[in-house]
């Protein structure tokens, strides 16, 4: 593939899927994190989309910082902090196969949770066991967003409630996984398969998608935004099954 061609690529699939996590908080990155691994070992693909979600999802919660509930925040870094520490100290790395299916596994849970029975992230200690929970994920598959949804969409909050806090708690993912992978894989695996200007097209691309987002999130309805991100996860998780199992053969 010829440089501009490559480019062209990055941009194209960067926007893109910041624009869908602008709108629906995380299948952006879900879709993103597949087409990353089609072309790039493990640690590489994780890094690079630990960066683009840092910047999409980092830049979505200031658009939208005066609807954040900071009040769970604590909880959620101090859960996030423990599962980091433990795979840390384990020095996990997961197979393609198995992210993939991760990547798949995640949205079925997340719809399959009865309703009576979902948790309420502004319960106690609500915060603190989805932290620990979504850094596990994260770490396993590179994206943890559709878990998130099990603690918000049984609530009444407001979709841009949902969108603003998700953008922040995963920005903090982010950063812890970007670290890790740091951590787990030296710095020249990782640079000699992404060139460092993958990484800065990839922010900018990011920063246009999400702030693009915007717009539409604005005009689109409470209902209609849960039943869109309820049925594209289904879609995007059962592709992804289908791929880690084939991998598992």
């Amino acid at each position: 593939m010829t440089f501009a061609a490559t480019l062209a690529a990055v941009i194209a699939a960067v926007l893109g899927t910041s624009f869908l996590s602008g709108i629906f908080g995380m299948l952006g990155g879900l879709i993103l994190m597949g087409l990353l691994l089609l072309v790039l070992p493990v640690p590489a693909a994780m890094s690079l989309h630990a960066v683009t979600q840092m910047t999409s999802n980092g830049w979505r919660a200031l658009l939208w910082h005066r609807l954040i509930l900071w009040r769970v925040m604590p909880g959620y870094i101090l859960g996030s902090a423990a599962a980091f520490a433990i795979f840390t100290w384990i020095s996990f790395q997961p197979p393609a196969a198995w992210v993939y299916i991760s990547l798949g596994a995640v949205p079925m849970i997340a719809i399959l949770v009865p309703a009576h029975i979902a948790p309420d992230i502004r319960r106690p200690y609500a915060s603190t066991v989805l932290g620990f929970l979504v850094m596990s994920i994260q770490l396993l598959s590179g994206v943890a967003g559709v878990l998130v949804d099990i603690f918000f969409f049984r609530t009444d909050l407001d979709r841009r409630q949902i969108v603003a806090t998700k953008a922040f708690a995963q920005t903090l993912g982010h950063i812890f996984r970007l670290a890790y992978f740091s951590l787990v894989a030296t710095h020249a695996e990782i640079s000699s398969d992404v060139p460092l200007w993958v990484f800065g097209v990839s922010i900018a691309s990011a920063v246009a998608g999400a702030t693009l987002a915007r717009l539409v999130l604005e005009r689109l309805s409470n209902r209609a935004f849960l039943m869109w991100t309820r049925g594209l996860g289904v879609t995007v998780g059962a592709v992804y099954l289908v791929r880690g199992l084939y991998l598992m053969m």
